[in-house]
């Protein structure tokens, strides 16, 4: 049986928000954009989603204004986090807490710090050396003590290195994309 996508019977901002970003491929395509992914096929090859799910999700992402296309190699789009997808760090921080809390035995995969001075970041987005608060802009992701090993794709092998958030990653061939 078929999931209906929304919440009619609902007078609640979460049900909205679960309309949106509620379905697991949205989450992880908005934490990989995040990442510094921004081409339809990193996208696909580093979360090993069916190519038609992916275009539905990311037409739904741009439709609600999480992502907007912008000019990539040659003719085709990327997508990078507007401000809106950029308020949803919060969300995706505490989830990524709260999975560290519960399913990771062997520690975080990755962790998080404050690009000014090293320190890591607070489940409330606050910085454990210096206490300021790190926007995502400063904020520098890197293996952390539970991770497995860099991914068989470009996007797992340029996460394997600390980097910063949004940063588009490096080293991908300029050949076309399809979405």
């Amino acid at each position: 049986m078929v999931l209906p996508r929304d919440y009619t019977g609902q007078r609640c901002s979460m049900a909205r928000a679960l309309e949106v970003v509620g379905e697991r491929w949205s989450l992880l395509v908005v934490r990989d954009a995040f990442f510094g992914v921004r081409r339809f096929s990193d996208f696909a090859r580093h979360l090993g989603i069916p190519r038609a799910v992916l275009a539905e999700r990311l037409a739904l992402l741009v439709t609600e204004g999480v992502l907007a296309p912008v000019p990539g190699p040659g003719r085709r789009s990327e997508y990078a986090l507007t401000d809106k997808g950029l308020a949803l760090w919060p969300v995706l921080r505490a989830l990524v807490e709260w999975g560290d809390a519960h399913y990771a035995p062997g520690g975080p995969p990755r962790v998080f710090t404050h690009v000014g001075c090293g320190g890591g970041v607070d489940p409330a987005g606050g910085c454990t050396r210096c206490g300021a608060p790190v926007p995502v802009t400063e904020t520098v992701t890197a293996p952390g003590p539970g991770y497995g090993g860099p991914g068989p794709d470009p996007v797992g092998a340029a996460l394997s290195e600390p980097r910063p958030l949004l940063r588009p990653l490096p080293g991908h061939e300029r050949r076309s994309d399809t979405a």
